[in-house]
């Protein structure tokens, strides 16, 4: 009955179009009243919860990815991918040509919606132009960007390690995601090759050797951001929230002293935009927090672990069904709050499976990022479509193919957790 009044009054909080964030909290109250829980403890757990040192590598790791999102970046990777793409001449070459800068800035933004809104802006229009259908290149690109959930530095990532407690580091997280993320960019490239062939989308075009050459220059600064990044934390030189605070300063530097196509008056808006995107995500962690002391109060885990093992005590039937619930809830609620709600949830019922925590988190990041792209609260959808100036109906309809190689990938990530799991254990974590 206890854990049935906690989650009634955050549906009830929700169905009614509370902010997520106030309805997690609201709800954690009531299920507080409800056992007879003081209220400062609540309240305590609200501060701890954003008190911890880790949380600082989220607003680093959105300001160094907003400044190199905006900055010139996109359409410098656009170039670069198009190099690489135009010397093998290529049938359905943009198109490859828009994956491939997606997996390159996926490592630099850490954001899918921050890739669909750059790479979308550069690519978009220019596959239109070349006699693409603007559906198929929305559906290409919003598709891509589903690789920025999972490849570092992901900050959905750095959300599920602070969701885990602390149980999952960060770095063994960004690591974790570099092979899946690859085999989802490259499973999309066979796809965009199939449909290339068979509707004859134009050749790539090959760049002129002293073009080329200029182009793979100027995409070098932002890609030493990826060096940065992975190679300062793999070599010890920094720890994760050190790396982001180094990433700022970069980005920083090439944006307004090399690349120059920032205005210094635009800064205060984008510090603006990413303070308020930084506040939404402590908000939420804070309030989730609560959330998920309440229920462990009332031992929900516990109870959904003995749900669970009363269905099958096979690991590979609990993946399945855990892959379809949080297929269902991702299309329903934003991937930041799932996460940070079902976690510790989920967690101790996965580890008493005998299932890897970082595998976990990989699966689990996937099927929730699968949910940005479906209504009716699908984020990178809906940005996609304004930018591709299309409707939803008319991506809905064109998407069913990229859904199918997405559900593929996830099986197989799903299924064999050694994609997951052999960096991170390569290195030591």
């Amino acid at each position: 009955m206890d854990i049935a009044v906690l989650l009634l009054s955050m549906c009830l909080f929700f169905a009614i179009g509370m902010p997520i964030a106030y309805a997690l909290a609201l709800s954690s109250l009531v299920g507080a009243l409800w056992i007879d829980l003081p209220i400062g403890a609540v309240m305590q757990q609200f501060a701890s919860g954003v008190g911890k040192v880790s949380m600082l590598t989220i607003p680093f790791f959105v300001l160094a990815g907003a400044i190199m999102a905006e900055g010139g970046m996109a359409k410098r990777l656009v170039d670069f991918a198009a190099v690489l793409v135009g010397f093998t001449r290529i049938r359905g070459g943009l198109s490859q040509v828009n994956i491939l800068a997606t997996t390159i800035m996926s490592g630099i933004s850490g954001s899918s919606v921050a890739d669909t809104s750059a790479i979308g802006s550069v690519m978009i229009p220019q596959m239109a132009d070349k006699g693409y259908p603007r559906v198929f290149a929305t559906n290409v690109t919003i598709s891509a960007s589903l690789q920025a959930i999972i490849v570092p530095p992901s900050h959905n990532s750095v959300i599920y390690s602070l969701a885990t407690g602390g149980v999952v580091s960060i770095t063994s997280l960004f690591l974790a995601g570099v092979l899946p993320g690859l085999l989802l960019g490259f499973s999309l490239m066979v796809l965009c090759l199939f449909y290339a062939y068979r509707d004859k989308h134009p050749k790539g075009e090959p760049v002129p050797i002293r073009q080329a050459a200029k182009m793979l220059g100027d995409a070098m600064w932002g890609i030493i951001t990826l060096a940065i990044v992975l190679g300062g934390i793999l070599t010890g030189v920094f720890t994760p929230i050190e790396a982001g605070a180094v990433a700022c300063v970069w980005a920083f530097f090439v944006t307004m002293f090399i690349y120059r196509d920032y205005k210094w008056s635009e800064l205060p808006l984008l510090v603006y935009k990413t303070l308020q995107t930084v506040a939404m995500v402590l908000t939420l962690v804070a309030t989730a927090s609560c959330f998920g002391y309440v229920a462990a109060l009332m031992q929900m885990p516990a109870k959904m672990t003995e749900f669970f093992v009363a269905i099958s005590s096979n690991k590979y039937v609990l993946l399945m069904w855990l892959n379809i619930m949080l297929l269902v809830l991702g299309t329903a609620l934003d991937l930041a709050p799932l996460l940070l709600i079902c976690t510790p949830i989920l967690l101790p019922v996965v580890k008493s499976f005998g299932i890897d925590p970082v595998h976990f988190g990989i699966v689990m990041l996937l099927n929730l990022g699968i949910g940005l792209l479906t209504p009716p609260v699908g984020t990178t959808l809906f940005v996609g479509c304004a930018i591709g100036k299309v409707s939803v109906d008319e991506v809905m309809r064109g998407i069913w193919p990229f859904y199918y190689v997405m559900f593929t990938v996830l099986m197989i990530v799903t299924y064999i957790p050694w994609l997951s799991l052999a960096l991170p254990r390569a290195f030591g974590f």
